[in-house]
């Protein structure tokens, strides 16, 4: 149940806030009782414990709360247009992505983009990448040289998740 929650909040904080009329700010942050209260006129049974134990519980830190744990956002992913106040950071040399075998030409062709989401997502370690990609098939993974982007001038931010995220990766800057 907690699973099919969390995908439903996912939704809801990243896409499509007006499915159930809720109000996001220009960061993308929700009001916890507005959340609980609008969740659950659309039939999704949830209480602000349970939220806290989904954002706690989360093997991928989608959600985070504010300081006084009135408000909630997605940490990344979105595809509404909002500001989450990144600041631009060094990256490690090497990223990953995980992608899957229909992407490849694409992907190939036109690098990695970021699609209708605000940027391309990029893990840290081979792992999570893994992961990702097993969402659609048999797992791809893509080595991206993030420090050399960075060095021509690319930007690259770190969600408080620990997601990367650039706006675009070049094929020059692949390797499988």
């Amino acid at each position: 149940m907690e699973k099919e929650i969390s995908k439903f909040l996912s939704l809801i904080l990243r896409h499509s806030p007006e499915k159930i009329g809720l109000n996001l700010d220009n960061n993308g942050w929700a009001d916890v009782d507005e959340l609980v209260q609008k969740c659950n006129n659309h039939g999704q049974r949830i209480d602000v414990t349970m939220l806290q134990k989904i954002v706690e519980n989360n093997d991928k830190k989608r959600f985070s709360f504010n300081n006084d744990f009135t408000k909630i956002r997605a940490n990344q992913g979105h595809s509404i247009e909002i500001e989450l106040n990144l600041t631009p950071i060094t990256p490690p040399e090497v990223l990953f992505h995980g992608t899957v075998a229909n992407f490849m030409e694409s992907i190939n062709e036109k690098g990695l983009q970021k699609m209708s989401r605000h940027h391309v997502h990029l893990s840290k370690d081979e792992e999570t990448a893994i992961k990702v990609g097993s969402r659609r098939g048999k797992p791809i993974i893509i080595k991206v040289y993030a420090l050399k982007m960075h060095e021509d001038g690319l930007e690259f931010f770190c969600s408080d998740n620990g997601v990367w995220l650039t706006d675009n990766v070049q094929p020059k800057y692949m390797e499988l």
